[in-house]
């Protein structure tokens, strides 16, 4: 005999049961169907309806209980990626000092927000190499000194290629930073933490137009 819960039935069910908030009701109607099931086969004569009241009841109170089981074991459920929220990049971690991001050349011999300097710039492969290149310092976290890699290549060429990869890069024309006079990028995407002991040399002052469009694109891409 094919035996089918009755919608009072699973409504009897469910009353007796405390659910998880994120406990369905896809996955009330698959325990109860599951109770279904097992009491057709157990079942072939009368009086199954309270029986059957009570199996589901049963099946749905072991069901949820090892659900809870589950979650404090660790398999905690899955949560919406929207109902997460993460800080916005660049804002300091606990313990971290403030980031100050300005606009502070002086004519004093050490490198200070708003001036390019070279520096030892390790290559995003992090296997040990790099080479001297200009650095344009656009802030302080504590004593180091925060900046951004110069480059004479045109990137406006393969733009596209390297927004794919998440690189941008803000032009700044050129300066004493090249003796060649080329126009130059700064990019903003990738942040070097310098120590003002590794400074080599200043190489010049970026002036306040160009580095307030660098930092407007900073502030974009890092949110400081």
């Amino acid at each position: 005999m094919r035996v089918v819960i009755t919608s009072s039935d699973a409504l009897t069910a469910e009353r007796n049961v405390s659910w998880p908030g994120h406990y369905g009701p896809r996955q009330r109607a698959g325990v109860v169907r599951c109770a279904d099931v097992l009491a057709s086969r157990c079942m072939s004569n009368g009086g199954w309806r309270s029986v059957l009241g009570r199996l589901a009841t049963v099946a749905l109170r072991e069901g949820t209980r090892s659900l809870r089981r589950g979650v404090r074991n660790g398999a905690s459920p899955r949560i919406p990626a929207r109902g997460r929220r993460r800080p916005p990049a660049g804002t300091p971690r606990p313990g971290e000092e403030a980031i100050h991001l300005e606009y502070r050349p002086r004519a004093d011999g050490r490198p200070d927000p708003g001036e390019i300097v070279w520096a030892w710039v390790p290559y995003e492969e992090d296997d040990g190499r790099g080479k001297d290149r200009p650095v344009l310092v656009v802030a302080r976290q504590g004593g180091t000194l925060l900046g951004l890699m110069l480059s004479s290549k045109d990137h406006d060429l393969d733009a596209a290629d390297e927004a794919r990869h998440g690189r941008s890069w803000v032009d700044v024309g050129s300066g004493a930073w090249d003796r060649q006079g080329r126009p130059s990028e700064v990019r903003v995407d990738r942040v070097l933490r310098l120590d003002p002991a590794d400074v080599r040399r200043e190489g010049a002052v970026l002036n306040r137009a160009r580095f307030d469009e660098v930092a407007a694109e900073v502030r974009r891409v890092h949110r400081w």
